[in-house]
């Protein structure tokens, strides 16, 4: 009797341990986000064009769960986004009206990568979550992954 309840609780521990791993699992990290922005900025300098293309279709490794690269031009405009190139940038605002692309092009500094803290909401979601975007900016374009608290 003793030892089925032993084996319950684990098999009950394992269960939530699994899920909380699963929920981790479903969105990127900290440093796999600054390693995609590192990898953004090789494939910017290597062939801009193609990398904006990849960037803006999640090929070649540009789109893992919820991090992805995303840029945007000399003008303020989204050169590459999965749903927002070709929209203003510079007027992005997070979900408290902070204008966060105004922050984002502020903070770029060519060959640095700085961070900026906004509410967002995550993938499938309408709530606001803190997200943090690792930005820099490479010749005409500053370009940013982010990922969430």
């Amino acid at each position: 009797m003793k030892n089925t309840w032993m084996v319950s609780a684990f098999a009950a521990a394992a269960v939530t341990l699994g899920s909380s791993a699963a929920f981790a699992a479903a969105q990127g990290s900290a440093a796999e986000a600054k390693s995609m922005l590192q990898k953004a900025v090789a494939a910017l300098k290597a062939d801009k064009a193609k990398a904006l293309s990849q960037f803006a279709k999640g090929e070649n490794g540009f789109r893992d769960r919820d991090l992805y690269p995303f840029c945007g031009g000399a003008d303020g405009t989204f050169t590459a986004h999965p749903t927002l190139t070709g929209k203003s940038m510079k007027d992005l605002k997070g979900s408290d009206g902070e204008l966060v692309g105004t922050r984002l092009y502020d903070s770029a500094k060519e060959g640095e990568i700085s961070e900026v803290e906004y509410v967002w909401p995550k993938p499938g979601a309408s709530a606001p979550s803190p997200k943090v975007s690792y930005v820099t900016k490479v010749g005409d374009q500053v370009c940013a992954v982010g990922y969430y608290k």
